[in-house]
């Protein structure tokens, strides 16, 4: 075997795993690389590099169905979705830019195994809720089929929840199919400026409990709303509605009036808001730069007592109405573990980038409470007994 192994099909991959199993060998599951940096800083001993299964397989757009292989670029799949005006509706993230690398190289595989969603996972739901089937090698080298091409299945076991999130240390993916939707007919952001962390999480929950339909709500304080081309010094709340033109024009208007009592308003036209979204989605703001990077999960009305308890030195801007904060410490000592887990009371935490240094001694997925680690080792052992699949890159000893 070579450091790097490319195979060409999913024969090829259930021939290096049971390889690996034979020989006691541990293998780094990898697409395009861009997300390599998130996990524990674990080595193995092989890198098993599926970009060359590359390819849509099936795309049924009156079905709503689309199957590719694992190693399928998500900007060659949306590419084609847009052909018909479709998209993927959790809208996942680009992580290329993050590490400082160049954007659109992510695949359909990674974004499944890392369950990525976007701004839109507050109306859609995040990728696990559009996978509807797969075949993968488990750890012990055995090729499996789960779920369809259907919404609801009753094949058995949802495997498609258990593998979104496991960043290919149960299985490797070599095909999967998502549920595809209609892509809005166009967009509008209503933008209020001006406003603190606390006043922002009060005007997002009103946008979101108000009945105008509202698929993507986030919050920039002043420091970096710059890059929402914002006025200098002025924070940003941006609130997103999609649909027919007729029906954004009305909830925008309806959206204006009970969001003026709270500051200035402004309103981004399709394109911008286009543009501006991508922003948000991409976390550009914090990409590319040296500092350790957390993405944390709290309830929404939540996150802004959250961002205070963190404290000095720490850069951020929240998505998801305040469920979902960004926030990019100094890379240094712990990364500002410490200050973040503390912060919590509830939710979860990842880091996301920091050194290898800080990724080895901190835990860099939330830590589990003992009877959920139980159930994590037992899964894993259920699906690699022998350790093969990226041991030890989200646990440490699993």
């Amino acid at each position: 075997m070579s450091d790097a192994l490319k195979p060409r099909d999913g024969k090829d991959v259930e021939a290096v795993v049971q390889r690996a199993v034979a020989e006691g060998k541990t293998l780094e599951v990898v697409g395009q690389g861009t997300k390599r940096g998130i996990g524990r800083a674990a080595q193995w001993d092989l890198s098993l590099d599926l970009s060359d299964l590359s390819g849509v397989t099936l795309y049924e757009p009156d079905e709503l169905i689309l199957s590719a292989r694992a190693g399928t670029p998500i900007a060659e799949i949306e590419a084609l979705l847009a052909k018909n005006n479709q998209e993927l509706a959790f809208e996942p993230m680009d992580y290329g830019p993050v590490f400082g690398a160049a954007p659109g190289r992510g695949t359909i595989g990674g974004t499944l195994g890392a369950n990525l969603s976007g701004p839109r996972r507050i109306k859609a739901g995040a990728a696990r809720d559009h996978f509807l089937g797969f075949t993968a090698v488990s750890g012990r080298g055995e090729t499996f089929k789960s779920g369809g091409r259907v919404v609801k299945n009753v094949t058995g076991y949802d495997l498609c929840k258990v593998l979104a999130g496991s960043y290919g240390t149960l299985a490797v993916m070599t095909d999967v199919t998502v549920k595809v939707l209609p892509r809005a007919e166009t967009e509008q952001t209503v933008l209020i400026l001006g406003l603190d962390d606390a006043g922002a999480a009060r005007a997002m929950s009103a946008a979101m409990n108000s009945s105008n339909d509202v698929s993507g709500a986030a919050h920039f304080p002043a420091p970096i709303a710059a890059n929402l081309q914002a006025e200098s010094g002025r924070s940003i709340t941006a609130l997103r509605l999609e649909g027919v033109a007729p029906s954004v024009a009305h909830r925008r208007r309806a959206l204006e009036a009970l969001l003026k009592p709270l500051g200035e308003i402004a309103v981004l036209e399709e394109a911008a808001s286009r543009d501006a979204w991508r922003v948000i989605r991409n976390v550009m703001p914090l990409a590319g730069g040296p500092r350790a990077l957390w993405r944390i999960s709290v309830a929404p009305s939540r996150g802004h007592e959250v961002a205070a308890a963190i404290g000095e030195g720490a850069e951020y801007f929240y998505d998801w109405a305040g469920g979902l904060i960004w926030a990019a410490l100094p890379a240094e000592g712990d990364g500002g573990a410490a200050q973040v887990r503390a912060s919590l009371n509830g939710g979860h935490a990842t880091l996301v980038r920091a050194p290898a240094a800080i990724r080895a001694a901190v835990p860099v997925f939330e830590p589990q409470e003992p009877g959920l680690a139980a159930l994590t080792k037992r899964v894993k052992e259920s699906f690699d007994p022998k350790g093969v699949l990226g041991p030890g890159r989200m646990y440490a000893g699993v």
